[in-house]
């Protein structure tokens, strides 16, 4: 090997193997003291781009777990207030029960009138104050079926048997009716989705077809769609053939629900944008003035008026508990919905784990390594730069 001077090999490969070194030992004690594996886009390019949408899908779950909270709690502030409802209206039944008897005189009456109608003001205040963050919940919250007989065609009853139509986040659009006569099936679509369901298992049958069982009524629930219909039986008079007022297979045909978009009633509990991201409720006008409890002008003041008064009351009571029903569904929803947006939420951190952080144990080890490495290069080096001295035994 030839002995030089003015480039000293050994010394300059020794020194380049310190470099590479000294920027391990670096990196080491960067990513243990960070705990992170990846600092910056250089440290994993391609595992950057992936971590920073994992991390994104991340914050997304936990903001939409957040908001299912705050929507459970907004649910359980409305079926508070129709709990309250409910025992005003039980009360309000048993003074009519009472009032509608003639073991009580109208003296005995008026003074049961006016608790009636005070109880009737409280139904009215407490659906005007229950609130959430400043919204209304009781005076109609989320979308509703307009009642206008010329948009929502099903809603002609006359013809169509239609009695009511219930909404539980249903989403605002036109929903129309395919109903053949004769085939037992009533579909029910808004361009988005479609339902049909077997007519057969609700409706009775006659000598035409297909009937609501007379004198009653049935439901056909379109759940996909969070509709449901409410059809009237056809009604016979003194054992003459069924009336045309009540449903028959194939009188929905071609007609349509129109759900307006209301205020509120729209919680986003998924991460990106979408129906399937977001869940809908709606609670109707629960005023005492309204069309789902209609309560005004109701009296115990007189005999009639009381024995009147008993069948309004029950439908008041069958709506509130629709309408507790309906949010008690949703709130059940929405536990399922952030204990599975939990799970997922924990695997993607473990995902965005597995690509950003640091494992303690092998960074430690691959420290240790560098070190040595390091001191055994620095002796080296110092003997490298001994090396050229041995020429002066030349000279």
């Amino acid at each position: 090997m030839p002995l030089r001077l003015n480039t000293n090999l050994p010394a300059l490969n020794a020194r380049r193997i310190l470099n590479i070194t000294g920027r391990d030992q670096t990196l080491r004690i960067e990513r243990l003291s960070s705990g992170l594996r990846v600092n910056r886009a250089a440290d994993d390019a391609a595992g950057l781009s992936i971590s920073e949408g994992i991390r994104a899908e991340v914050s997304g779950f936990s903001q939409g777990i957040r908001n299912a909270e705050q929507a459970t709690n907004l649910i359980q502030t409305a079926e508070g207030a129709l709990g309250e409802m409910n025992g005003i209206l039980l009360r309000m039944r048993e003074l009519a029960v009472q009032s509608a008897s003639s073991t009580v005189n109208d003296g005995n009456r008026a003074s049961a009138n006016a608790e009636f109608n005070q109880q009737v003001n409280e139904i009215d205040r407490i659906a005007k104050v229950t609130s959430y963050n400043n919204s209304s919940l009781l005076a109609g919250y989320g979308n509703t079926v307009s009642q206008d007989n010329t948009v929502s065609t099903a809603l002609a009853s006359a013809t169509t048997g239609v009695v009511n139509v219930g909404i539980a986040g249903a989403a605002a659009g036109n929903y129309v009716f395919s109903d053949t006569a004769g085939d037992n099936q009533i579909t029910l679509g808004n361009g988005v989705t479609t339902q049909t369901i077997d007519a057969s298992l609700i409706l009775d049958q006659d000598a035409v077809g297909s009937v609501a069982i007379t004198g009653s009524s049935v439901v056909a629930n379109f759940d996909r769609l969070g509709v449901q219909i409410t059809l009237s039986g056809q009604k016979a008079a003194q054992g003459l053939a069924p009336a045309t007022d009540g449903y028959r297979d194939g009188d929905l045909n071609g007609r349509f629900i129109q759900v307006d978009a209301g205020t509120g009633g729209i919680f986003q509990v998924g991460p990106d944008d979408g129906v399937i991201h977001r869940l809908e409720v709606n609670i109707n006008d629960m005023r005492a003035s309204g069309t789902e409890l209609n309560l005004s002008g109701l009296s115990v003041a007189t005999l009639n008026s009381a024995q009147g008064s008993i069948s309004a009351i029950d439908n008041a009571i069958l709506q509130v508990t629709r309408a507790r029903g309906a949010l008690g569904s949703v709130q059940n929803r929405l536990s399922f919905s952030m204990r599975a947006t939990g799970v997922m939420l924990e695997n993607d951190k473990a995902s965005d784990s597995s690509i950003r952080d640091a494992d303690i144990a092998a960074e430690v080890t691959a420290l240790s390594r560098s070190q040595i490495l390091q001191q055994s290069g620095l002796s080296v080096f110092a003997q490298a730069n001994i090396q050229p001295a041995s020429a002066l035994n030349l000279i």
